[in-house]
């Protein structure tokens, strides 16, 4: 088991009634993220909506919270996050939102206190730049976007 990181948490009005994001299982990776809105939303099929999540967190410094699509909703209903991974990083102090899509052929509701993405909580580094007159040659050089074949 990974250590764990202090994270402080504010709920704000309209998410003080909703559980905090908690991990669902031991091994969880992701903690599930609830929508806070005050009444349904509707996704129409390729609609997009910011769902609020009535929270605001602050990370520690070197770290970063990704938000992530849950695959129960990806496979049910078609609906995912855009932006994905999102990242939060560590010296934002806003409302946690998510851009949710719907990818389905339904209409999809979200409802207060859905579970409707999953927050990964991972250590960050920053890469610093040193600029060069050439790169190192590789046996796949500049070839990208499907070079490497399928099977």
């Amino acid at each position: 088991m990974s250590a764990a990181v202090s994270i402080g948490v504010m709920r704000l009005e309209h998410g003080k009634d909703l559980p905090l994001p908690r991990y669902e299982t031991a091994d969880a990776a992701g903690m599930d993220l609830r929508a806070a809105v005050d009444a349904p939303v509707t996704l129409l099929p390729g609609a997009r909506a910011l769902v609020p999540t009535g929270i605001c967190i602050a990370l520690p410094s070197g770290f970063e919270a990704q938000v992530r699509p849950r695959s129960g909703l990806a496979l049910k209903q078609g609906i995912t996050c855009l932006n994905s991974p999102g990242t939060v990083d560590a010296d934002y102090r806003g409302e946690i939102r998510v851009i949710l899509i719907n990818h389905g052929a339904e209409p999809a509701v979200i409802s207060r206190g859905d579970r409707i993405a999953q927050m990964v909580i991972a250590p960050v580094t920053q890469g610093v730049w040193r600029e060069v007159d050439h790169l190192d040659d590789t046996v796949r050089g500049a070839n990208g976007f499907g070079s490497s074949g399928v099977k």
